[in-house]
């Protein structure tokens, strides 16, 4: 059984290796929830992974409309990344929210799709998530073709944070329970920003080795 276990971890680290060169080097965005199964108000969320210690001042989050490719919602961000990697903002319900870990609380009540999530510094966009079904001339602002269209209840997450490969249909999963500030081989224990890049340059595959941990159930009113 140990055996089978390191040749596991070592075919891991060997994929890792080899896609170094696709490490993300800016704030992604790694989970959203949009549609929950009661009232979305004090519900949604958008959780952002990046570099520890990075500020996220500058920087927006824009929600797209499906129909006619507008700006309906944008939030100007601030703070900076937790030790862990994870930023999690969550839905203002009167002041606070239901969603655990949240590190910022605002008005992010995106509308079920199909719409798009646009994260960008100015005039550069940093990741963009298309989700629900984009048909008869419906607007799509995400990256390749759009993430898997959940069910309420449930969220999108990115497979591996550290990996954007440019396709929202391939880079997303469907998570039947969200889980708010917890992705794949993140440690709670906080690293140097040196050496958490050298770890996520050399461990960006070992995702597909674990599954998350933890759930987040939204409260139905």
């Amino acid at each position: 059984m140990k055996n089978r276990f390191t040749k596991r971890v070592l075919l891991c680290v060997f994929s890792a290796v080899l896609s170094v060169h696709t490490v993300n080097a800016s704030p992604v965005v790694s989970e959203l929830f949009y549609d929950a199964s009661g009232p979305d108000a004090g519900q949604v969320f958008v959780e952002l992974f990046g570099m520890p210690g990075e500020s996220l001042d500058g920087l927006v989050l824009e929600g797209i409309n499906g129909t006619g490719g507008t700006v309906y919602t944008s939030l100007n961000l601030s703070g900076t990344i937790p030790a862990d990697g994870v930023f999690v903002i969550g839905d203002d319900n009167g002041g606070s929210t239901s969603v655990p870990n949240a590190d910022l609380i605002a008005d992010i009540d995106y509308q079920n799709g199909p719409d798009s999530v646009v994260l960008r510094n100015g005039s550069t966009i940093l990741d963009a998530v298309g989700y629900g079904s984009f048909t008869g001339g419906s607007i799509f602002a995400g990256e390749g073709a759009a993430a898997p269209d959940p069910v309420s209840g449930s969220s999108i997450a990115r497979f591996n944070p550290l990996l954007d490969g440019g396709d929202n249909s391939l880079d997303f999963i469907v998570l039947d329970t969200p889980t708010p500030g917890s992705v794949p081989i993140v440690s709670s224990v906080p690293l140097p920003a040196g050496i958490w890049l050298f770890v996520s340059g050399l461990l960006p595959l070992l995702s597909s080795c674990f599954l998350r941990r933890g759930g987040y159930i939204p409260t139905v009113a």
